[in-house]
């Protein structure tokens, strides 16, 4: 059985991908590394790892040589270059959690390094796996609505969602983390290119922070929300509300580990998960569409906004036969056909695992790839492509300019 070791134990590395391996076996865990020792500890306990192989940072992993056949990597963002560089060099083959570095720069020499060692490197673009996406590819592949000419695509990021994991949570600075629409989005990005089987040529972008910002908080709203906010029962992002519930699972998990009512306490008074959420030191944007130009010459248009109630990914995709219009909450897939109007209603069944499936489905293909029973079909240049597109859109957003990706990735 191959053997795997894991950097990075917090939501993704150990509530995501491993528990696949807890239901369906295929990989053994015998590492683990993290910068939180209650976060070491409690996979240490999940997945019986000697005290020997727990280390305090991927670092300290990562000095000891080659532990084991593969290694997650689900670090913070900016980590990811060093970790993943130093693990190719060693022979690991690698899970990196997605966005691969937010740099581009960092990005295209992982891909180098990666096919100059021959390593099988998956980056974790997890809706390719999920049943929802799979089939929409399928009928796509067999041109039930003829050629694709427009695609409209929103990932609809939710207010709620928005003020815990981009205003209050570790992504809300693009210096510490990355631009919102490659942390959030590539995965759209990823996904969409894929759907439309080919890259893209040009694009233009637009969007910023309008909502989450001190101008627009209430009158007199404390820094800290604890602190006697007078706006508390009008306010839909007051912590009492989110996180001081009985409810202990996401997004309250991620505030810190002692998930008693005072160690939760300490946590919002200690971290920016109390502050208000228009006290904050965000700074990446709320809402962004981007416009792509690909190089078979479908045009889609890409919105990604915080303000919505869902957390959902909806899509209309316009072909010369037909349209496909679809929610991936729902798994509603309705196909209309030009000729004689008819519509088909396509329902995926509900997935009880994270991003629809896609968590599993990757976990699934991974140890596959691991053994050689299955091909990747997920290259590390695809994931490449999609956070080139995110970087592009960046300077587009920032510039107006619009960006043509072959001149850009040249520069």
């Amino acid at each position: 059985m191959k053997t795997c070791a894991v950097i990075g134990a917090g939501l993704r590395g150990q509530y995501a991908y491993p528990p696949y391996v807890k239901e369906n076996g295929g990989l053994k865990f015998v590492a683990v590394a993290d910068l939180i020792p209650g976060r070491v500890e409690s996979f240490k306990k999940e997945y019986h790892i000697p005290d020997k192989m727990c280390f305090e940072s991927g670092e300290e992993l990562l000095k000891q040589g080659k532990l084991a056949d593969a290694v997650i990597i689900a670090t913070m963002d900016q980590d990811h270059y060093a970790q993943t560089i130093e693990a190719i060099k060693l022979g690991y083959d690698i899970l990196l959690e997605k966005p691969i570095s937010p740099n581009l720069k960092e990005c295209l020499e992982i891909e180098k390094l990666a096919k100059e060692y021959n390593t099988k490197i998956i980056v974790c673009h997890v809706l390719r796996y999920t049943p929802f996406y799979k089939k929409i590819k399928e009928l796509l592949d067999e041109k039930t609505i003829g050629q694709i000419i427009n695609v409209e695509a929103m990932e609809n990021v939710g207010h709620w969602h928005q003020a815990h994991s981009f205003v209050r949570g570790n992504w809300r600075k693009e210096e510490t983390s990355s631009p919102m629409i490659l942390q959030k989005c590539c995965h759209d990005l990823d996904i969409y290119t894929w759907l439309i089987g080919s890259e893209a040529e040009s694009l233009s972008s637009y969007g910023d922070l309008a909502y989450f910002k001190k101008e627009n908080a209430p009158k007199d709203a404390p820094i800290c929300c604890l602190d006697h906010c007078p706006n508390r029962d009008n306010c839909r992002y007051d912590v009492y509300k989110t996180y001081l519930t009985e409810h202990i699972g996401w997004p309250t998990n991620a505030i810190g580990t002692d998930m008693s009512l005072d160690g939760r306490v300490k946590s919002l008074k200690e971290t920016m998960y109390g502050h208000c959420v228009f006290h904050c030191d965000n700074d990446v944007v709320d809402h962004q569409t981007i416009n792509i130009k690909y190089k078979n010459g479908v045009i889609m248009t890409f919105t990604m906004t915080a303000f919505t109630e869902e957390c959902d990914r909806t899509l209309r995709i316009m072909g010369t036969h037909g349209e496909i219009k679809a929610a991936m909450n729902s798994g509603v897939i309705e196909i209309t056909e030009f000729l004689g109007g008819n519509k088909t209603i396509v329902t995926i069944e509900k997935q009880d695992k994270g991003h629809g499936g896609g968590d599993y489905g990757i976990m699934h293909n991974f140890i596959g790839i691991l053994n050689e029973e299955m091909t990747n079909s997920n290259p590390i240049s695809g994931s490449v492509h999609s956070h080139v597109l995110a970087f592009a859109s960046e300077k587009s957003r920032k510039s107006g300019e619009t960006i043509n990706i072959k001149e850009y990735i040249g520069k």
